[in-house]
């Protein structure tokens, strides 16, 4: 049953090896393969994330993963210390402060990884 399938997210990727480098050193994820067309997998939590070569300008605007954390300040400190660049916002709706927003029963950081890709990290509030 897919409800119970270990599921990849694929991104794309125009510099495997840069991009490989910023979700290792930058991110902390482990290596775990690396597919004959060059796609490097990554672990995560119950699946994986695969980079897949793609050229330039197959990046979404919009967010392609969000990862789930407990202490959303803490991860954004940590990531920042990395090097991790976040992105800052202040519209109609939308505004972040130190990097997040709050969101209801959530709350959420933004940036972009080696690719331009736009990855999130967000937290459930209780």
């Amino acid at each position: 049953m897919l409800t119970e399938s270990t599921i990849t997210t694929m991104l794309p990727v125009t510099d495997s090896e840069r991009a490989g480098h910023f979700y290792a050193d930058s991110l902390g994820l482990k290596q775990v393969g690396k597919g004959e067309d060059g796609t490097l997998y990554f672990a995560a939590a119950g699946g994986a994330i695969g980079l897949r070569p793609m050229p330039a300008g197959a990046q979404s605007e919009s967010t392609a993963l969000s990862f789930e954390v407990s202490d959303l300040p803490a991860e954004v400190d940590a990531l920042e210390s990395r090097g991790v660049h976040f992105q800052d916002f202040e519209t109609e709706g939308l505004k972040t402060v130190a990097h997040i927003a709050e969101l209801g029963n959530e709350r959420a950081a933004w940036f972009n990884d080696s690719e331009g890709n736009v990855l999130c990290l967000h937290e459930v509030l209780t």
